[in-house]
């Protein structure tokens, strides 16, 4: 072969691979979109090979060549790609989807815990969030090293797990997410409201029982500061609190609670039923939010000793037993006019 010819083989084949290395950088840029629907969730779990990966992501129509994508990846030999569950929402080149992967944008649920719920049903909220399974919920919930130190009367972390919406990769364990709560509720009661109990002569756990019974017992910030009064004047005085919210929480731990407080509810056996027993319940009944905290801990100036609803998020607040029955028997008629109405 001659000289010239060489040169012009060599020349061919450079040029034939030069062709090739632009096709395969144009084909890894190129943004694709293989499945139907606005997105695709794919889940990367700890130890899938690199190649796992790469074809997991062709079968839900992510990426368009697994071959192609895999050797892209041993490119990227210094680099660890997160596990997790990703979401896919548009059309993307197989080098974007590499550094999604490589970044850890991992898709986080957004689970919303309203204030005032019960670790039961707080659990339940999770579960249909898909997070779980409900045995680990139920351990996690008995395992209090976490508020040991703030409440060595602790059973289990009713109270301590912080109402919050919290976002939550796919596959967060039940223990996780209620030492996530855990701290939500350690980092807001902080130095500032220790003091605060100090001065009051009340445990942490004692704050956090009242706190809960102030948020059962309105929805409305600026009452609960009214509530916690009632509260303090009552035990100040020795009388029982009758809180209703207390009573179906004793009924709910018999199972017997069907959704109304009947009279036989009112004599419960029961440390929880403050309509028998006097001074605070043995511990929390719900999750409190930080308004029902800080309104335990600064109860408003006032001499009330009775609240009675008006029929909506507010109450009317009485001195005197007498006012106060009346405001019941208010109550009582507005709610009988308000059945009547809907008959």
């Amino acid at each position: 072969m001659s000289r010239t010819v060489s040169v012009v083989f060599l020349l061919a084949m450079s040029l034939m691979v030069g062709a090739c290395v632009v096709l395969v950088i144009w084909e890894l840029k190129k943004p694709y979109k293989g499945y139907p629907g606005p997105d695709k969730f794919v889940d990367i779990n700890r130890g899938d090979s690199t190649r796992m990966i790469a074809y997991r992501l062709q079968g839900h129509g992510v990426i368009s060549s697994a071959p192609l994508f895999y050797l892209y990846l041993l490119t990227q030999k210094s680099r660890v790609i997160k596990a997790g569950e990703y979401r896919f929402a548009k059309l993307t080149s197989m080098v974007e989807v590499a550094e999604k992967l490589y970044r850890g944008e991992i898709f986080f649920h957004k689970v919303t815990i309203p204030e005032g719920l019960v670790f039961q049903d707080a659990k339940q909220i999770f579960l249909q969030q898909g997070f779980g399974p409900e045995e680990e919920f139920d351990q996690a919930f008995g395992d209090v090293q976490t508020i040991r130190d703030l409440d060595s009367h602790a059973q289990d972390l009713e109270g301590y797990l912080f109402p919050e919406t919290y976002l939550l990769g796919r596959g967060t364990s039940p223990q996780s997410i209620l030492d996530q709560m855990v701290k939500n509720f350690r980092q807001r009661f902080d130095a500032s409201h220790l003091r605060r109990a100090s001065e009051m002569g009340m445990t942490v756990r004692q704050v956090v029982t009242l706190a809960s019974l102030i948020e059962k017992e309105t929805a409305a910030d600026q009452e609960r500061f009214l509530v916690s009064s009632v509260y303090h004047n009552r035990l100040k005085r020795g009388m029982l609190l009758e809180c209703d919210p207390t009573v179906i929480y004793a009924a709910r731990l018999v199972q017997r609670w069907d959704g109304v407080i009947n009279r036989s509810d009112l004599g419960l056996d029961s440390p929880y039923n403050t309509y028998k027993y006097p001074g605070l319940p043995p511990g929390p009944i719900a999750n409190p939010g930080m308004r029902a905290l800080d309104a335990a801990l600064h109860p408003a100036q006032s001499r009330y000793i009775y609240f009675v609803s008006e029929n909506d998020d507010h109450h009317v607040f009485s001195e005197s037993l007498g006012t106060h029955v009346r405001a019941v028997a208010r109550y009582q008629r507005e709610k009988l006019a308000g059945a009547n109405r809907r008959r």
